[in-house]
């Protein structure tokens, strides 16, 4: 049965957001994140402080599509106020493992006893931070956080090897604040 269907997200004081061309923008004090809107039959309109998505005789598809873009946007509206923070730890025990940040190049050195060194590039938006054996991941936008950190995971993993004995690499402890076990 096709029906018309409306969603609406708040925006918070300091929150503003702009719908333009399947585009969806939402700036605040923390930063600036964009989505393309990915289902054409949705439209999105920015009133006052209200963002509203609607269908017009849309299955139950477009409710789908429609709860999936309130999600989207509500962590969208969440990560400019109080960016995302993801923590990794850097867990060595038979070699010393060395982790640099030079620029947008995020390096690991002596992996196992590698001569070759490991390297990614950080992608924009994204900070990373390294204090001693701790590396912190921030951004609004919490897909790029994610991505980012389970990239620098990625990039320290080893196959063919007992992981119960060789636990050497880094490894998320904390995501978006709750503990990760």
């Amino acid at each position: 049965m096709k029906l018309d269907m409306n969603d609406t997200v708040e925006l918070p004081s300091g929150v503003t957001a702009s719908a333009i061309n399947f585009i969806i923008t939402v700036k605040g004090p923390k930063g600036e994140v964009k989505r393309k809107l990915t289902a054409p039959s949705i439209k999105v309109k920015v009133e006052g402080s209200m963002l509203a998505l609607s269908a017009k005789k849309g299955t139950k598809r477009e409710k789908t599509a429609i709860n999936t873009l309130v999600a989207h946007v509500r962590n969208m509206v969440k990560g400019v106020q109080q960016p995302w923070v993801y923590k990794l730890k850097v867990c060595s025990s038979h070699f010393p493992m060395n982790v640099t940040l030079q620029g947008k190049d995020f390096t690991i050195k002596n992996l196992f006893g590698e001569k070759v060194p490991r390297t990614i590039k950080i992608r924009d938006g994204v900070t990373v931070k390294i204090t001693g054996q701790d590396i912190t991941v921030e951004s609004p936008d919490l897909e790029l956080a994610g991505n980012t950190a389970s990239d620098i995971e990625q990039l320290s993993r080893i196959t063919h090897v007992d992981r119960r004995v060789f636990q050497d690499g880094i490894h998320m402890t904390e995501k978006c604040g709750v503990k990760v076990e």
